[in-house]
């Protein structure tokens, strides 16, 4: 069959990744060539999961690959990968390969392509990701193990551990993340080669590492994954702050459930599968001040004692974020519920104006997710958060949110000069407000007025 009439010209924006992987296949096949689905998405297929995406293997080159699909991306080409785009949907193309070294512990050195399947599938990095499926048959093509270790629940390196992690420093993490997402466990020999390079995690980059860690606090399984990161030596080179958790004793009268490690393990046993990365990051930083501010009782019948621990804990975050390069969004955000997580304490007796600008912090949704989980993992009181809940379903957003009433042009049309005393009076104003004090335009004024004498007087003392 000709190149043009093998093309595949079809811009349906409904197109799922599924339906143009099989189509890529299909294509592929018509111009003589080998292609299959590869990888997690055959793994998730034969579990009987929904694969996030998908993947195709072929023997087809990647300037063959755009010439069949033209408008492909074409970042990855020089490592035999091209990327299939129609509407919204796009499936990554690879080229059957064999690696020649990995310097860099990330990129092969060199890439050599191959007409064989097998050899593309030996440079994987687990069995239970180097399946093969041939969607015009359905059938399961294996050449590793794969569907035995699947049945075994267990992940396995692909081949000797040792190289196959010596290639790519992020499957160290990687096998952790799909033992913990799947409840398998790693097999032996993995799992002793995992810990045998468990140190060179650090020379995985920043970028990588983040989404990989954030890929474990967010599928559902983030206690049993950074157990098994502790476990096998690679939470305290990839996190050492986190790792410093462990053994720092807790007063028992608020935290029954021991050490500062254990109470965030129980806090990340309970962060739901569909959590943000922003809120899995808060629950596992939030007490990361409580090592370097531990202080024991000074006296018979005194406590343990973690002081202005929220506070150096947000340093510390934030060193953190900018360490894994988190965007400033982001950094922002985690810090804010590392900080902030102490406040709860203070909700029963905030007055109506505080309380207010407290659950108008950005994010408050994530704040009040992690004060809960703190809650549950700990003493198992829910007052406040029960009283937030009904707060915030009960109180209009006109009233935690007012309209403003006096703005900087009104302050002018009364006659005052712009200057440091502007913010002070509008904060009053909006004080008032808050606090149910004033209602009307008319009102705001008034009190503004008496805001701007007040000011002046003090100017003139």
């Amino acid at each position: 069959m000709g190149l043009a009439s093998a093309r595949l010209r079809v811009h349906n924006l409904r197109v799922t990744p599924r339906e143009l992987a099989e189509k890529i296949c299909r294509v592929l096949a018509a111009a003589g060539h080998q292609a299959y689905l590869v990888g997690g998405c055959v793994r998730d297929i034969v579990l009987g999961r929904e694969p996030a995406d998908y993947d195709v293997s072929t023997d087809a080159t990647p300037d063959r690959v755009e010439a069949l699909f033209p408008g492909s991306l074409t970042v990855g080409a020089k490592f035999g990968v091209v990327i299939v785009v129609e509407g919204s949907a796009q499936v990554e193309v690879a080229t059957f390969r064999s690696d020649l070294g990995y310097a860099d512990g990330r990129h092969p050195d060199a890439v050599v392509y191959s007409r064989s399947a097998a050899d593309d599938v030996r440079r994987r990095d687990f069995t239970i990701n180097g399946l093969l499926l041939d969607p015009r048959s359905g059938a399961v093509i294996d050449l590793v193990g794969g569907r035995a270790d699947l049945d075994a629940r267990r992940v396995r390196a692909i081949g000797e551990p040792d190289r196959r992690f010596a290639e790519d420093k992020l499957r160290l993490i990687r096998a952790v993340r799909f033992a913990a997402r799947f409840g398998f466990e790693i097999e032996p020999a993995t799992f002793a080669a995992i810990g045998r390079h468990a140190a060179e995690i650090v020379q995985v980059s920043p970028e990588r590492l983040r989404d990989e860690l954030s890929r474990l606090l967010t599928e559902g399984a983030s206690r049993r994954g950074f157990e098994l990161l502790h476990s096998a030596g690679l939470l305290a080179p990839a996190l050492p702050e986190v790792a410093r958790l462990e053994g720092v004793p807790q007063p028992p009268e608020f935290h029954p459930e021991g050490d500062v490690w254990i109470h965030t393990r129980l806090m990340l046993e309970n962060l739901p599968a569909d959590a943000s990365a922003t809120l899995g990051w808060g629950v596992l930083l939030h007490d990361i001040g409580k090592p370097p501010t531990f202080t024991p009782p000074t006296a018979p019948g005194g406590r343990i004692r973690f002081d202005n621990h929220a506070e150096i804990g947000a340093v510390m975050a934030e060193a953190i974020c900018r360490r894994l390069r988190f965007s400033l969004a982001a950094t922002g955000q985690i810090v804010a519920l590392v900080r902030q997580h102490l406040r709860f304490i203070d909700v029963p007796r905030m007055r109506p104006a505080t309380l207010k600008r407290f659950v108008r912090l950005p994010g408050f949704a994530e704040h009040l997710e992690l004060h809960r989980l703190d809650c549950q993992a700990s003493h198992g009181k829910l007052d406040t958060y029960e009283f937030l809940v009904r707060f915030l379903a009960e109180t209009p957003a006109q009233e935690i949110r007012p309209p403003r009433l006096v703005t900087g042009d009104d302050l002018i049309a009364l006659g005052l000069r712009p200057g440091p005393a502007f913010g002070a009076i509008l904060r009053g104003v909006e004080e008032a407000q808050l606090e149910g004090q004033v209602s009307s335009r008319e009102e705001a004024l008034a009190l503004a007025s008496s805001l701007a004498k007040g000011s002046a007087a003090k100017d003139t003392k």
